[in-house]
């Protein structure tokens, strides 16, 4: 595979750090004490913050940059200033490690304190940062000139779609999404629980492809030298819950369909099937 200009670009500035002394990739604890809506939201003048996240702007100007650090909760700005970083002589920390050798995407750990900027905007104000992982991908960030003119946005279905993880990178609004999802489950699982009925999990893989008209995707158990199919549906078993005497049973399944497939219609989706003894269509 052929690597781009900035993909080499960032594999020299690894062997750098490396030569440095600097772990680009440390497995250790980083003990992060705020995020980032919580440090906006209880804000205190002054106080003493961790946090860590992926540096997604910097403005960098002599001894001093703006930069933007994204959490999972969002984005806060924070002010790096050489000699607040580089108490000493050695200024290598901010001159060559922040200044050269970290780049949009990096993930970095900082501690600083609260403080607000002239135009209103709450800051960290850095007193160390430490580099929790290096990035050797640039990320598919929209540009924008002087004019607010905005260029290569990363809109393209079929890109955001097959790379989620740079579409949630970029657009954190997608985010919501799986947010959504997960408060819908929880939401749904509550509901049942607390009607009593039970979650349980029936077998993907399955000698009979029942339950629904569809084409199964088809495999083969070594062992007892026999065909088996993924899940198409869960309701056979479920209701074989119900034979052998719970009088509620739920599950959400990842079921497997080998037909078409389009952007509302993917081969392997989730069903959540329930099924309640004595009772009707009406009641349900």
């Amino acid at each position: 595979m052929q690597l781009s200009e900035q993909e080499l670009v960032r594999r020299q500035k690894l062997s750098r750090l490396r030569e440095m002394g600097i772990n680009p990739y440390p497995a250790d604890l980083y003990p992060v004490s705020h995020a980032s809506a919580k440090a906006k939201q209880d804000y205190v003048e002054g106080e003493k913050v961790i946090m860590a996240g992926r540096l997604m702007s910097r403005r960098i100007q002599g001894s001093a940059s703006f930069a933007e650090i994204q959490d999972g909760e969002g984005r806060m700005q924070v002010y790096f200033n050489r000699d607040e970083i580089c108490e000493g002589e050695d200024k290598s920390k901010y001159n060559e490690v922040y200044k050269k050798l970290l780049d949009i995407g990096d993930f970095v750990g900082i501690e600083g304190i609260l403080f607000t900027t002239k135009v209103g905007e709450k800051t960290v104000m850095v007193k160390n940062f430490t580099l929790l992982s290096k990035s050797l991908k640039p990320l598919p960030l929209p540009k924008t000139d002087g004019k607010g003119n905005t260029y290569d946005e990363f809109v393209d279905p079929e890109m955001r779609y097959r790379q989620r993880y740079a579409d949630l990178a970029v657009n954190p609004h997608v985010k919501e999404v799986f947010i959504k999802r997960t408060k819908l489950f929880n939401a749904m699982r509550s509901f049942f629980n607390e009607a009593g009925y039970f979650e349980v999990e029936t077998p993907i893989l399955q000698p009979i492809a029942g339950g629904a008209a569809a084409r199964p995707f088809e495999t083969h158990h070594n062992s007892l030298d026999i065909p088996l199919y993924m899940r198409i549906a869960n309701e056979l078993y479920l209701k074989r819950l119900i034979v052998g005497g719970f009088e509620g049973v739920y599950e959400f399944s990842k079921n497997f369909r080998n037909e078409g497939m389009d952007r509302t219609h993917n081969p392997e989706f989730t069903a959540m099937e329930i099924y309640v003894a004595y009772k009707d269509y009406n009641w349900m």
